[in-house]
């Protein structure tokens, strides 16, 4: 086997190992059709035909080669890629590059230049560096994508005006008085109405709106465009497609080396930076899709590499355009529903059939109408969202840098001149300290604001040392980085001043700095850090502030305001904005050992969160209790939570209080609140007692003792009564909704996970965890309640 070739085998290993531990288990591959699948490929095919000739077109080469590329890009990389739902074919963002090749060296050595660029991807993907493309600076990949989309634009004005584009952005725009002119009414009037529709359609009110824009915007545009074209008659220049036998293919590479070269490295840097910055959108809306349908595999970028690689090579050889993958046509992939590859490769072979078998139908569009779709989509390119977010990070030099400089200078010397001002910028920042003292109410303040490095350290020593000795003292980082000079000098001042009798608060964003950590007994540091100051901590002791000794709790907040509260206000404000959109219930016990944030490793958003005593949810026809139910029913019909999670723990007071009442010794509890309470645990009782059911047990192990028994079935019997709630019921019929069981040992910080279906009381264990890739905090289990048929897997 060749080394570039994925090994399958050991690749379906590792995945398997690192499937994450609460998502569903893997199921085996379906190779069938799906009817989404079939759905989904129409509608890529639809919006992929006239984008493909519009390419084609905007870089001036044979509009069959807009087809192909579109094939190949659909049947190869579609079934070679790494990102399943991912859609290649000729990219907008690729149009400058091959113009360019084609006006230098003709179309056959553009061909060979795609070939050689994508033989150069297979080699990337050999060596296993696809991560290493996310690295770039953001706002340099969306710079340039803004200056190709400028230098297509402008180059289309020309043809939607009834001209013909100049090589460069400059000379079109030199030529573009002219061009006014002399424009050709005819074709005015038809990249009107095709911009018009264009813009027009999927902004349609009412029901009627919403059933038409299902049909793609281009299409509808083009195919107006031409209807009206042709029953006007018209006279426009129109799509020319020749015989396939007069198709040129791939030819030697004519050329100085240097700029050959220098072709390839710009066509594997588009190609790839483009598909795999791709490839991670598609999985970030694969992620944002409800129901069964969205479980799909995450992007295996170094595949995608060769994938793209491989059609580069073939749409090469075949008299093809350069591949890569394209972002309208995967949205609209995952939007319709895609599960799986086979929609992009059916996409291909409808390509293919359209090539084949629609020439008479495709020669009657009018070449204005795909001028006006390309050039639109060369403005979506400058994208206002992109503008915002380099503007918000204060990088709208480096935005404007690598616009400016593929604009005027080509490609590969804007990205250059882009990376450049990147480096530069961090350098700036890096560099740039800010640091201030003052006093106010007896206690000194001083605060440092920017990156902490040894180029500011006689700066800190300055503001530190204005500090008299035996002050109070506050520091304040607001960075995000303290290098080794600025902690060794910060941290003699403070042992200086805290000898002296001094005190020092350290706050901001590196307020836990090891610094401020303090050292048991043995010298050693406290890895519990962002936990200390809200729990019975062991490993070393926390010195709230001066005015806060013995208020933890006000000194835990004081610490989230100052060091959380910055880093997480954007996200807060987002959901505050949006309300709520859990995607689970997570219902488990009020103990204080049991932190769902951590154990789930979630955060703000994530789970609805309902704790009570002993995990219960009581049944609807004891209707004493209406609190559990009604966050039940809230979740399910107003949140519209797609699972429901009931967790329980090891040595739960409530299951030991309910074995003492079983046993004689807690007789009299039931008269208090608590006791009422318990009464929802009893049928958790009566089920363990049960000798006819097989207990709940960890896999490969028995339950320690009677109390996890109870703990194990109590969590069995509370997904009982979930379901003979009317929400949680009709949901489950709807299949809108799953149940989950969960337990957690406290005393080893591991979690058993319980899934499978309902059906006479029985669950039957599936599922894997994480491998041994590295050792995690905490070990996800599996929990079975047959006897003796599933062993421990770790």
């Amino acid at each position: 086997m060749p080394a570039c070739v994925p090994d399958h085998t050991a690749k379906s290993a590792r995945t398997e190992r690192s499937h994450p531990p609460h998502s569903p288990p893997r199921r085996p591959r379906r190779l069938g059709l799906t009817g989404t699948d079939v759905s989904a490929s129409v509608a890529v095919f639809l919006i992929a035909l006239p984008l493909s000739l519009g390419i084609a077109l905007a870089t001036g080469a044979p509009l069959r080669a807009g087809l192909v590329a579109a094939a190949v890009g659909g049947l190869v990389a579609g079934q070679l890629g790494g990102s399943p739902l991912q859609v290649s074919g000729p990219a907008a963002g690729l149009t400058v590059v091959t113009a360019d090749l084609i006006q230098r060296y003709g179309w056959r050595t553009t061909c060979a230049v795609t070939v050689l660029a994508g033989l150069a991807q297979l080699a990337l993907g050999c060596l296993r560096v696809a991560r290493g493309a996310l690295a770039v600076s953001p706002a340099v990949v969306h710079g340039m994508l803004a200056g190709i989309g400028v230098t297509i634009a402008v180059a289309q004005v020309h043809i939607v005006l009834g001209g013909s584009p100049q090589s460069s952005v400059l000379d079109n725009l030199g030529a573009l008085p002219a061009q006014l002119t002399g424009l050709d009414p005819a074709a005015l009037a038809v990249s009107a109405l095709t911009l018009t529709l264009l813009l027009s359609w999927p902004r349609l009110p009412g029901r009627a709106g919403r059933l038409l824009g299902r049909v793609p915007a281009a299409l509808v545009a083009v195919a107006a465009a031409t209807a009206v074209a042709s029953l006007t008659g018209l006279v426009l220049p129109r799509v020319d497609l020749p015989s396939w036998r007069s198709h040129a293919l791939a030819g030697l590479p004519q050329g100085p080396v240097l700029g050959l070269v220098a072709a390839v490295l710009s066509t594997t840097l588009v190609c790839s930076v483009q598909s795999l910055l791709g490839a991670v959108a598609v999985d970030k809306l694969v992620a944002g899709r409800a129901g069964p349908a969205a479980r799909v595999g995450r992007s295996d970028l170094d595949r995608e590499l060769l994938g793209q690689g491989a059609a580069n090579a073939v749409s090469g050889a075949l008299g093809g355009l350069p591949v890569a993958g394209v972002a309208v046509r995967s949205t609209a992939n995952v939007r319709a529903g895609a599960v799986s590859r086979n929609s992009t490769m059916l996409h291909g072979v409808l390509v293919v059939i359209a090539a084949l078998l629609m020439v008479p139908v495709l020669e009657l569009v009018p070449l204005a109408s795909l001028a006006a779709l390309v050039m639109a989509v060369g403005i979506q390119m400058v994208s206002p969202h992109h503008i915002r977010t380099v503007t918000r990070h204060q990088e709208v030099p480096v935005y404007a840098a690598t616009a400016l400089g593929v604009v005027a200078l080509g490609i590969l010397q804007g990205v250059t001149l882009g990376i450049a001002v990147a480096v530069a910028v961090a350098l700036r920042r890096l560099a740039r300290t800010r640091i201030t003292h003052e006093e106010r109410k007896g206690v000194h303040h001083v605060h440092v604001r920017g990156q902490l490095t040894f180029l500011a350290v006689p700066r800190l020593s300055r503001a530190l040392h204005l500090v008299p000795s035996g002050a109070a003292a506050v520091v304040r980082l607001d960075g995000s980085f303290v290098d080794h000079a600025a902690y060794e000098s910060l941290q003699d001042w403070q042992r200086t001043h805290t000898a002296q009798g001094g005190s020092v608060e350290l706050t901001g964003r590196r307020a836990g700095v090891r610094i401020a950590e303090p050292a048991g007994p043995d010298g050693a540091r406290c890895r519990c850090r962002p936990w200390t100051p809200w729990r019975n901590h062991q490993c070393g002791s926390t010195a709230p502030a001066p005015g806060d000794r013995g208020h933890r709790l006000a000194h835990g907040i004081r610490a989230f305001q100052h060091s959380t509260a910055p880093r997480v206000r954007e996200e807060l404000a987002r959901l505050a904005r949006e309300g709520q959109r859990p995607s689970q219930l997570f219902l488990t016990c009020a103990d204080s050992r049991l932190v769902t944030s951590m154990i789930t490793s979630s955060g703000p958003g994530d789970l609805f969160v309902v704790r009570n005593v002993g995990n219960l949810v009581p049944p609807p026809w004891q209707g004493d209790d209406d609190s559990v139910a009604a966050a039940v029913e809230y979740a399910v019909d107003v949140l519209g939570v797609r699972s429901i999670t009931v967790c329980g723990h090891s040595g739960c007071g409530a299951m030991q209080a309910l074995l003492a009442s079983a046993s004689g010794s807690g007789s009299g509890q039931t008269r208090t609140p608590l006791g009422r309470w318990l009464r929802h645990g009893l049928p958790s009782l009566e089920r363990m007692a049960d000798d006819g059911r097989p207990d709940p047990r960890p896999a490969g192990r028995p339950p320690a003792d009677a109390v996890e028994r109870l703990c194990l079935t109590n969590v069995v019997q509370q997904l009982e009564h979930l379901r003979a709630h009317d929400s949680v019921a009709r949901a489950l019929r709807e299949g809108t909704l799953e149940l989950h069981g969960m337990y957690f040992h406290v005393g080893e910080a591991e979690a058993y996970l319980l899934t499978g279906a309902h059906g006479e009381e029985t669950f039957t264990l599936v599922g894997a965890t994480d491998g041994p890739q590295a050792t995690p905090p905490l070990a996800i289990r599996e929990v079975s309640d047959t006897t003796g048929e599933t062993a421990l897997r770790e």
